[in-house]
């Protein structure tokens, strides 16, 4: 069964409705993006933190979720550092690091069936005058956030095989493995979806 990065409970970004939460992470996204200052991506940081922290996640879980773009946004920061500048190089930092959280904050507090509801909602005007399929596209949108925590449970459960077995992690041997359960999970699913008529002509 797939994962989901959905967490019970009752925190305020759990009771807000999820088209109010994905125009807020658009806006936000408009808004920060262009941002220079530093002190303004220190206060974004703050708020995104702490909506994140107000989730309800064990720590070790919320770390761990965030963990490998933390890694790539670092690696970001420091070619921007090298680059261009330091200062540079810090607001790039708290700017993608920010919306990573209100991105990981949302995800947490929705559940796939309302994400998928929602953006239905959203893409039927553009489907009235012929430009979009949105039943597709939600559907779509669903799998994509099914399959990420997937992946992820995927590639530690083969990292941790190759623990026991005493082998040195290679990107070779864990990359071949993980394409091929993942390619074969969406294979399953792409049939699942046509035996039961959910996409249509």
């Amino acid at each position: 069964m797939l994962k989901s990065f959905y967490v019970e409970g009752q925190s305020f970004l759990h009771r807000t409705p999820v088209r109010i939460k994905l125009i807020a992470l658009f806006i936000a996204g408009i808004v920060l993006v262009p941002l220079k200052s530093i002190m303004l991506l220190g206060l974004a940081f703050a708020v995104a933190l702490g909506l994140y922290a107000s989730v309800g996640l064990p720590v070790k879980e919320a770390l761990s979720r965030l963990s490998s773009m933390v890694i790539l946004i670092l690696l970001v920061a420091v070619l921007v550092w090298l680059t261009e500048s330091a200062m540079m190089a810090v607001a790039v930092f708290l700017r993608l690091l920010a919306l990573v959280l209100l991105a990981a904050s949302v995800t947490a507090t929705t559940t796939i069936n309302a994400f998928i509801e929602e953006i239905t909602r959203l893409l039927m005007p553009l489907e009235r005058i012929g430009l979009v399929n949105a039943a597709d596209i939600s559907l779509a949108f669903g799998l994509v956030l099914r399959f990420v925590p997937e992946v992820a449970a995927r590639y530690q459960a083969i990292r941790d095989a190759h623990t026991a077995r005493g082998l040195k992690m290679q990107p070779l041997t864990v990359l071949g493995p993980l394409i091929i359960l993942t390619l074969k999970d969406a294979e399953t699913i792409a049939l699942a979806i046509d035996a039961r008529g959910f996409r249509r002509s």
